[in-house]
């Protein structure tokens, strides 16, 4: 039994180590083409840099529009990400600017969103866990007796609903309360920021501080949330949003509504419960759209997308193009460099070299040749892309995946525009190029 296994068990020994000298040898080979690539590159710096110039500006072009997207799509997720869990908002107008110029008029057509309609909207629902009201009724400088704030502090009105809808936590005293609302009481809730600038010294809780000229009696300090996008999340003031629509009008302002559902399985019950009602408050017709804007972080995010569908396709066009002219290029070089060196590769195919190892070294070289300018392209496109962060003061991002899509791009263009190159030089007549001058 053994003799008659015996021999199979060489054959696999045999196969195994055959395949291991084979991949030594591919291995080495690219290795080998690898350098004398790079070689030829620097032999001839200002040809190849010209050369590789389009693929450059084609990568570049792809990869600063897609970061600067990436900046942008991060700040929208962050920002939406900063209200509560499972929490949408209505308002009369769309959450993003993304709006063409002819459908401003639609929105601007629409009946603002009343106080009194989200207190009753508040009464109709059972699903949701909390229904608050938010308008910015003032921006300016808040005073007190020991400091002054910069002049950008928002003053926000809002009912207690807003606090865990908003994921607001106290750190000191209290939340705002139904009473304060249904009084129009002068009472606020500070955010950190606000309350470690106009109080350095001790606890706000109690005092008093001065906004736009009226003194508000301070109730509560929320807990800080940091920076965002370039600003502050924590320069505020809310007051009860009574006081804040009786002290600046509320019959030109729309309000939001802030809804948390209590789950993320009833999250899509809650919409179809609160829109329902809306609709019946505002007298919405039976079968015409809604007059109101609804919208969680998914919706903001399908609009950001829309929006800059036609700008990434555009990039996409005229990269492509300058791929293509860079790959053309790249194809005429090579000819050239085949031709030039036509008697090496005479004497290569003298000592041994095959037509596949002919093949491998000029494809090696257009595949360098244009990763060298995608690697430039990408690294110019990241920072270029990244000075939007920087300018707006946003969060940088690296796009990964469009790096990773970049550098394949050179590579395939390096082997579509780089083989036909290749052969030729791979199928020359070793003795006509050995006597080639």
């Amino acid at each position: 039994m053994n003799d008659r296994t015996q021999p199979s068990g060489d054959r696999a020994g045999a196969a195994r180590a055959g395949r291991r000298q084979t991949g030594a040898v591919l291995w080495g080979e690219l290795r080998e083409s690898f350098s004398m690539a790079m070689a030829a590159l620097a032999a001839h710096k200002l040809r190849s840099a010209l050369t590789l110039l389009g693929v450059l500006i084609g990568v570049f072009s792809i990869i600063v529009v897609m970061t600067a997207m990436r900046v942008l799509q991060k700040t929208v997720e962050t920002e939406i990400r900063s209200i509560g869990s499972h929490t949408f908002v209505i308002q009369k107008w769309p959450a993003t600017i993304f709006v063409p110029p002819k459908e401003r008029e639609k929105y601007a057509r629409r009946q603002n969103i009343t106080v009194e309609q989200g207190r009753r909207v508040m009464e109709r629902v059972s699903l949701p866990l909390s229904v608050g009201l938010e308008e910015g009724v003032w921006s300016g400088e808040v005073e007190t007796r020991y400091a002054k704030s910069s002049p950008n502090v928002q003053l926000l009105g809002g009912t207690p609903g807003l606090f865990p809808a908003r994921n607001w936590t106290v750190r000191e005293g209290r939340a705002l309360v139904d009473s304060d609302v249904d009084g129009a009481r002068e009472v606020c809730v500070l955010g950190d920021a606000v309350a470690r600038t106009v109080f350095p010294h001790g606890s706000p809780v109690g005092e008093r501080l001065k906004v736009d000229g009226i003194n508000y009696t301070v109730v509560g300090v929320l807990e800080a949330r940091g920076q965002l996008a370039g600003g502050n999340q924590d320069n505020f003031v809310v007051i009860p949003i009574t006081t804040g629509m009786n002290r600046y009008g509320g019959r030109w302002r729309s309000v939001s509504i802030f809804v948390q559902a209590p789950s993320q399985e009833l999250y899509e019950a809650t919409v179809d419960q609160v829109r329902g009602a809306l609709r019946a408050i505002r007298k919405v017709p039976p079968g015409e759209e809604d007059d109101f804007e609804i919208f969680s972080s998914d919706s903001v995010m399908r609009q950001f997308n829309s929006f800059t569908l036609v700008l990434r396709i555009g990039v996409a066009v005229v990269s492509s193009i300058s791929l293509l002219a860079a790959g053309i290029g790249i194809m005429n070089i090579m000819l050239v460099s085949v031709t030039e060196r036509t008697r090496e590769i005479g004497i290569r195919r003298a000592v041994g070299a095959r037509k596949r190892n002919i093949m491998t070294q000029f494809i090696m070289e257009a595949v360098v040749l244009c990763e060298v300018g995608g690697v430039i392209g990408v690294v110019l496109g990241v920072l270029g892309g990244n000075a939007t962060a920087v300018v707006l003061k946003l969060t940088p991002a690296i796009p990964v995946d469009w790096i990773v899509v970049g550098l394949v791009i050179c590579s395939i263009v390096g082997v579509a525009f780089g083989t036909y190159p290749a052969y030729k030089a791979a199928n020359l007549d070793p003795i006509e190029s050995l006597r080639y001058e």
